[in-house]
């Protein structure tokens, strides 16, 4: 039976995936994990100790078992699976299903903004790029994104699990390299399901952009189907179960 490691997205916490992990059941072993930085009691919220290190707790948590899993990620988890891929820990998986994954916020797959969802603090990340460019680490703790979570998920029974707010070191560890077209290009045989209704990703855009850099994908688009209800929509559940069915562990 496969492995499956279930990423999830900015903001969030691994309870996102409870009805699919459930789903899911007989036919993978699944893991549904809770990034450092997130859920409701954690040691520093929005931030890391260095970027990168959501890639090396992966692949700890990949030593444990014989098996080489397949990383499920959505919107940032699908781009942390994406970075992944291609970072030195990128042969430890045998695949890869990506939910509407955050590429980049230059990829042609992005909304502005993500439709919305976050606020980006552009000259901070600009001053901080320059600074790692020249190897100054100093100021990696400051935040550099926030997001609009509604106040219906902040006032409600889960509020204290969302994460508003992240550091330059996560939010860089959270999505793929700048050069995002070189993390695509050493993704495994994957999976990309999005919503034709996806408000902070252009479904139809993903395709187009990583069949130039990749045959190892399949793309398919759900109707009806917007950026949260993609994890949770009966035909993602179909299409993963084929998806597990085919490849090779």
């Amino acid at each position: 039976m496969p492995l499956v490691i279930m990423v999830h997205g900015s903001g969030w916490y691994g309870g996102q995936f409870d009805r699919l992990a459930w789903a899911l059941k007989d036919v993978a072993e699944v893991k549904a994990i809770t990034l450092r930085g997130h859920r409701d009691r954690p040691a520093r919220r929005g931030d890391v100790d260095y970027t990168g290190q959501f890639e090396d707790d992966i692949a700890d948590l990949i030593a444990a078992d014989p098996r080489r899993p397949i990383l499920l990620g959505h919107s940032s988890g699908g781009g942390l699976a994406v970075r992944f891929a291609g970072g030195p820990h990128g042969d430890k998986i045998a695949g890869a299903i990506l939910l509407a994954p955050f590429l980049q916020y230059n990829a042609p797959t992005t909304r502005p903004n993500s439709g919305g969802w976050a606020h980006v603090l552009i000259r901070r990340i600009i001053g901080l790029a320059m600074l790692n460019n020249l190897g100054i680490h100093w100021l990696d703790h400051l935040t550099t994104i926030q997001f609009n979570m509604p106040s219906a998920v902040l006032d409600g029974p889960l509020g204290d699990f969302a994460t508003t707010s992240y550091s330059w070191r996560l939010n860089t560890s959270f999505a793929p390299r700048r050069a995002y077209h070189d993390d695509i290009a050493k993704l495994p045989r994957f999976l990309l399901v999005a919503g034709a209704q996806d408000e902070a990703m252009a479904a139809d855009q993903y395709a187009p952009l990583m069949e130039n850099i990749t045959d190892k994908g399949r793309y398919e688009i759900v109707d009806g189907a917007a950026h949260l209800d993609i994890v949770d929509a009966p035909e993602t559940e179909a299409l993963i179960r084929d998806y597990l069915g085919r490849i090779d562990n």
